[in-house]
């Protein structure tokens, strides 16, 4: 269909409206990107990794059910062990009616930013218990753990005004990073330049942030590391790492994503790594792990905190969790803490099947922790174990660029406490027969 100017100008404005419902319905190529979608590249990348093993080229699957030690993918039961809420709480009867009465109660969302209605009472006494755990004096709760990390270097790095009077200026925070940080965390500071921004020091090494502080000038310095990393399960020093922070005057952002709930109490692992946390200045925690439900939270000074809810954008621009999912993480924070048998025993069960594999001569992770890591090294190798394993009826994670170095992917194992010991056993023997082939 064509026109011209002159035509178009004698049309009526209702006419006008008439050809632009044509215009439109006809879809034409300059109003629909998918008549030529290889100007933007998307499908090319998509061809592409499926043809490198990076995606299926049947889709992602389609789980039925609950997912826990066992998952139903495309009507086919498997054993789960790629499932982070690793403890299966989430699945247990007492928790499943908690969940359902504060549904009731609160309904299945929070309706809106906590600034402009309230703060959802299940909220608040998650944000309290939190407080009474890390002996802090402010706790802001979060959709999900990454939004907790992606709020606070928003809120950190931000230069915002109400007014001409009201205004805060953070654009000049220097950020040392540990190398092996969350995307989370080193993706909302990809614009900041690093060298003078942004600085990374050597994973969990505490003499290598001490030279890169030694070399900062500004006064305003915020140190982010993790307690335990999920790749390689590795367990930060840190009471050292804080203690230097403390000696430079910077500030201590820790992500407790991977432990929080797990270590910390004496007769466990890494009691003295753990000792020294609550001295950080913030401390972010993820709810689907241990816990085993959703959220996240960040606790630490209330000047701070408090302000989070305006500058991170992440709790002031998107919703929270839902309130029964805030009530549900307490309840089950509160059972842990008065069954710690639960996670000692759980503990105990990783430990066994670590000294199981390293036995059998499998290449781990070094440091003993529940995350488990089984070193395969070629990408390609580790993505044809991880389809092997699929037709034998294990789902098992695989890490591999960009999650891990080139050439280091591994299998990520964090058993689920509802396995049997049948389950394990009989996985293992299905990882020896996959290594025979693949020579792992």
């Amino acid at each position: 269909m064509t026109t011209n100017i002159e035509t178009l100008n004698s049309l009526s404005s209702a006419q006008k409206r008439h050809l632009l419902k044509q215009l439109l319905s006809e879809k034409s190529d300059y109003m629909s990107p998918s008549k030529n979608p290889s100007q933007w590249g998307n499908e090319k990348f998509l061809d592409d990794a499926e043809a490198a093993g990076f995606l299926l080229g049947d889709g992602i699957p389609v789980m039925d059910g609950m997912s826990g030690s066992r998952i139903k993918r495309d009507g086919r039961e498997m054993i789960n062990l790629s499932g982070i809420n690793f403890l299966g709480l989430q699945q247990e009867e007492q928790f499943v009616e908690i969940f359902c009465k504060n549904t009731r109660q609160y309904g299945l969302a929070t309706g809106g930013s906590r600034l402009t209605q309230g703060v959802s009472r299940p909220h608040l006494l998650l944000e309290q218990k939190m407080n009474e755990i890390w002996q802090k004096d402010y706790t802001l709760t979060f959709g999900t753990g990454a939004l907790a990390n992606i709020g606070f270097i928003n809120a950190m790095t931000s230069s915002f005004g109400f007014d001409a009077t009201v205004t805060i200026d953070n654009q000049d925070v220097v950020f040392v990073l540990d190398r092996d940080c969350h995307w989370s965390l080193w993706n909302p500071l990809a614009n900041r330049k690093l060298g003078s921004q942004v600085f990374a020091f050597k994973h969990n090494d505490p003499s290598s942030l001490e030279q890169v502080l030694k070399k900062i000038k500004s006064s305003r310095v915020i140190v982010v590391f993790e307690t335990v990393y999920s790749s390689d399960g590795s367990v930060a020093p840190v009471g050292e790492l804080i203690e230097i922070c403390e000696r430079y005057g910077a500030l201590s952002y820790v992500d407790d994503a991977n432990g929080f709930m797990i270590y910390g109490t004496p007769n466990r692992p890494f009691y003295q790594e753990y000792k020294a946390l609550r001295r950080a200045t913030f401390i972010m925690v993820s709810f689907s792990k241990a816990v085993g439900i959703e959220g996240g939270a960040i606790s630490g000074p209330k000047e701070f905190v408090k302000s989070f809810e305006i500058l991170s954008g992440t709790s002031l621009f998107t919703a929270t969790m839902q309130p029964p999912t805030a009530a549900t993480n307490l309840e089950i924070i509160q059972h842990l803490e008065k069954n710690p048998k639960i996670m000692d025993d759980y503990l105990k069960r990783c430990l066994q099947l670590r000294e199981t594999l390293i036995n059998l001569g499998f290449h781990l992770n070094d440091v003993p922790s529940y995350i488990t890591s089984i070193i395969i090294g070629q990408d390609e190798v580790a993505e044809q174990v991880r389809r092997d394993l699929l037709d034998m009826g294990y789902c098992i994670p695989i890490f591999r660029y960009p999650a891990v170095e080139r050439g280091k992917a591994l299998i990520r194992l964090m058993i689920n406490n509802k396995h049997t010991d049948e389950d394990i056993n009989l996985f293992v023997e299905a990882l020896k027969k996959t290594r025979e082939h693949y020579q792992f």
